[in-house]
């Protein structure tokens, strides 16, 4: 843990971390970025000049002004991404969860696209030497790759993508110097002018389509906010200062190649300006970097997407899935179910797109959404901040026409491909928000009663010998958020369904709260050494093992002397062996549910079909199965109706 703390620190160890696990996306988008801006067009000093103008604003903006310097405020205990935010904001108003949920659906619809554009953008500067290379097939094997080493854990691999992209960056940023020297002017494309010149010279339909292009240069702006816990706000703030200066001169080197061919109408997809400022007998090694350094990005998209599955199934916005954790290192999780969707999405998009012009086409629609969302709940914690209103206007005023903008400018994508992450984003979006408004209908249907009245029956049943015992320690699992109440189903499961004799009964509830790593845990011994609740406060970043968390408290409650867990059997008793535990988990069956509205009735039947695809209760919570029984109770969605029969003898 200290050393996760020192990477916060601002160090070289950090400033190489953050290189390796942050500009991936943003790092590698100059492969593609000023061939999207050119495309088919004739090229022109105009064109040329205000592309590169264009990308230098839109890094100063939307990748400088809004996440490193303003949304980096929004730390929730180190910890950053769009539920990080969310769970900041969250108490200010219930609507706020309409953006996180999108904003984290589209994150994830980006994660299906970054790998095969930035690895087939890289693949392709082979065709140079090899033009009839099937590009497809090796974009398709190294992604497959990918994929597979993603449940071995990637802390080792990890530690060589600092150094890697630290040589990627520099490398751009001296290849870019190798050009300037030959037309130092160039630079005078950083003057705004240049932009609006391009921008108001051109169709209002081309000027959007340029503004799509070079909306690219930003995608990975939001990974910057999303790693926020990996590297802490010094490393990430001193190293995109270096970043930006590497891609900013990468770009006027490519803008003095293309200006040296004023005039002419490229096919940029064979002779790609990242490519062609690269000297002959380089073109090889540089290739070979581009591709590591494609993957690099991949990775770092891989690995986020899998902390937001993570954050979505603790915040119950998501099916609970399988989460492994592959190494000690904090943060290192993969999620099967996840790794294999994206997998499948990814290989989707090189057969459907095969190559990386048409990929661009489909690149940045839905970012461009989860910008958006961002932009939404940075301004609420701003207010939370006390922020004055007219910097919280101003703020949202200035982004809100930049995003909608590029919006815009990303919206002809839609026939293009954009269809197709903005599908994915979709289905994503129905899936989290079924599961998060079920839970709340089935919610209003939960019973709950006052637990006192049931305290001298409870006692009396324990103590009760004509009724066999069922378990020394009988642990319950409860939704109930405060300790004077617990679900009926409970009380019923206890006295009537099978009688349940126990020495002592548990109820467990499990709170997840705001803070991402917080790990706390309240007892409340409502009748002495008899019926004892714990209450579990966890971060939304915590791994819910409530058998181990469980076991844990029970050893210090037993230490300090405020149960006695022995067996009471004489026998074991004199020999004070440790009396046997036993979970009960109650699971909600759905009967009658013709007092459904039609959505709502839709809603309950679309989360039955996810129940059957995610983890159990029991799974979920990490409990040991040998100790648990499982028992269904059905949830009552109506008042069953009054029925008459007559006896008749």
């Amino acid at each position: 843990m200290s050393n996760h703390k020192d990477l916060h620190k601002l160090s070289a160890a950090g400033f190489l971390i953050s290189l390796g696990i942050i500009y991936g996306d943003i790092g590698t988008s100059p492969l593609y970025v000023f061939k999207a801006i050119v495309g088919q067009r004739q090229i022109s000093e105009t064109l040329i000049l205000g592309g590169v103008s264009l990308i230098f604003w839109t890094l100063t903006l939307q990748t400088t002004l809004k996440y490193v310097v303003i949304t980096l405020r929004a730390d929730n205990k180190g910890e950053g991404g769009i539920f990080s935010l969310f769970s900041l904001v969250r108490r200010k108003a219930k609507w706020l969860i309409v953006p996180a949920v999108v904003g984290g659906c589209a994150l994830l619809a980006d994660g299906i696209i970054t790998p095969p554009i930035t690895i087939s953008s890289a693949i392709e500067g082979l065709q140079t030497y090899y033009p009839h290379l099937p590009t497809v097939y090796v974009v398709m094997a190294i992604i497959t790759a990918l994929f597979i080493i993603q449940q071995f854990g990637t802390s080792l691999v990890g530690k060589a993508f600092g150094p890697i992209m630290f040589v990627w960056f520099t490398m751009m940023g001296f290849l870019g110097i190798t050009y300037i020297v030959h037309d130092p002017w160039v630079i005078r494309s950083l003057n705004p002018y240049y932009a609006i010149k391009l921008l108001t010279s051109s169709s209002s339909d081309g000027a959007f389509i340029i503004l799509g292009a070079v909306f690219l240069c930003t995608t990975g702006a939001e990974a910057l906010y999303s790693d926020l816990g990996h590297c802490g706000k010094a490393n990430i703030r001193v190293s995109w200062v270096y970043v930006k200066i590497c891609l900013i001169l990468n770009y006027l080197g490519q803008a003095v190649w293309l200006l040296q061919r004023n005039g002419h109408v490229m096919d940029l997809n064979a002779q790609n300006p990242f490519y062609q400022i690269m000297p002959t007998w380089f073109l090889i090694y540089g290739i070979g970097i581009a591709t590591v350094a494609a993957i690099i990005a991949s990775q770092a998209l891989i690995s986020g997407s899998f902390t937001l599955i993570a954050e979505a199934v603790r915040l119950n916005l998501w099916p609970k899935v399988r989460i492994n954790y592959p190494s000690e290192q904090k943060g290192q999780l993969y999620v099967p179910s996840v790794n294999w969707l994206l997998w499948a999405g990814c290989l989707g998009v090189v057969l459907i797109f095969k190559h990386s012009d048409k990929m661009e086409a489909a690149y940045g629609l839905s970012i461009t959404v989860a910008m958006l969302m961002t932009t939404i709940l940075v301004s609420k914690f701003l207010k939370r901040k006390k922020v004055p209103n007219y910097i919280i206007n101003t703020f949202l005023a200035v982004y809100l026409l930049i995003e909608g903008t590029f919006l815009t400018g990303n919206l002809h994508k839609f026939l293009d491909g954009g269809w197709f992450t903005l599908s994915i984003g979709f289905i994503l979006f129905t899936v989290m928000w079924t599961w998060h408004t079920a839970r709340k209908i089935r919610n209003r249907y939960v019973k709950f009663v006052e637990i006192e009245d049931y305290f001298d029956i409870i006692t009396e049943l324990s103590h009760d010998e004509s009724v066999p015992k069922y378990a020394s320690q009988l642990v319950y699992l409860t939704s109930a958020n405060f300790n004077s109440e617990i679900e009926s189903k409970i009380v019923y499961s206890i006295l009537q369904k099978q009688p349940k004799r126990a020495d002592v009964y548990w109820l467990v509830h499990v709170d997840v709260v705001d803070e991402p790593y917080k790990r706390e845990y309240e007892v409340d011994h409502l009748v002495p050494n008899k019926l004892i609740r714990i209450d579990f406060k966890l971060g939304f970043r915590v791994e819910q093992q409530i058998n181990l968390l469980f076991r844990k408290v029970v050893e210090d409650l037993v230490k300090k002397g405020e149960v006695d867990i022995t067996s009471t059997y004489k026998s074991l008793n004199r020999h004070k062996i440790v009396g046997d535990f036993r979970f009960v988990v109650i699971e909600k069956i759905f009967s009658r549910s013709h007092n459904l509205s039609f959505i709502e009735r839709f809603i309950m039947d679309y989360y039955k079909q996810l129940k059957k695809v995610s983890l159990s209760e029991e799974r979920g919570f990490g409990l040991d199965l040998s100790f648990v029984t499982v028992e269904k109770v059905p949830l009552v969605l109506a008042i069953p109706e009054a029925i008459e029969i007559h006896r008749v003898n």
